[in-house]
């Protein structure tokens, strides 16, 4: 991707700077994670520029997103008991997807000059949702393609099709690849995946196979 680079006010980029500081020292430990952290901002302000979302919310929401990345997996699934995080199973098979969530209940008090579109874009760049808004598209698909991520044949296929299709094209690629990811790996399969797979899925073919009972 080449883009033009967004033009930000004098607020809007003391924030950055500020969120940038701030994920560096959340970061510290995991200098893999703040370096994947910083590659998926740059790459949500490039795809959001691509299509039409705001530039801004994209790189914030970026630079945060992995924020809860930086607590060890016990300490993870305790904070979502704690925090009443409940995805319908026990939270040790699904505890790879809590760190967005998370972080989207503990940021706000951090930084409540950001609106409420970033950190519901941070609580589903893991799961997904059949409702994306643009920015939480933007978000999940920046984070499975930002350029330090080793190439394979589905995040291939995603990064040739940025600029070519819709957002809402863009994004099921997106996670249906992610989907292939966890099956070849053998992986759990979130319950809640499926269903997700299944709206849009449905939504893609107009609702045919409803439609085709009627």
């Amino acid at each position: 991707m080449s883009t033009p680079a967004p033009s930000y006010g004098p607020e809007q980029l003391a924030m950055i700077e500020r969120l940038e500081r701030d994920v560096q020292r959340q970061l510290e430990s995991k200098p893999n994670r703040l370096a994947h952290s910083l590659s998926v901002a740059s790459t949500a302000e490039e795809l959001a520029v691509i299509y039409g979302v705001d530039p801004y919310l994209a790189r914030v929401a970026g630079i945060l997103h992995d924020w809860s990345k930086a607590l060890p997996k016990g300490e993870v699934v305790r904070r979502s008991v704690e925090l009443g995080i409940d995805l319908g199973v026990d939270p040790w098979l699904v505890q790879p997807l809590l760190h967005g969530v998370i972080a989207s209940k503990e940021l706000p008090s951090l930084y409540p000059e950001l609106p409420p579109e970033v950190f519901r874009a941070i609580s589903l760049h893991t799961t997904g949702a059949a409702d994306m808004e643009p920015l939480d598209m933007v978000l999940f698909v920046s984070d499975g393609i930002e350029p330090l991520r080793p190439a394979s044949a589905g995040i291939e296929k995603v990064r040739s099709l940025v600029g070519s299709v819709s957002l809402e094209e863009l994004y099921w690629e997106s996670f249906v690849g992610g989907i292939v990811y966890v099956i070849d790996g053998g992986r759990y399969l979130y319950p809640g995946t499926i269903e997700v797979y299944n709206a849009l899925a449905l939504r893609r073919r107009g609702g045919a196979e409803v439609a085709g009972k009627n």
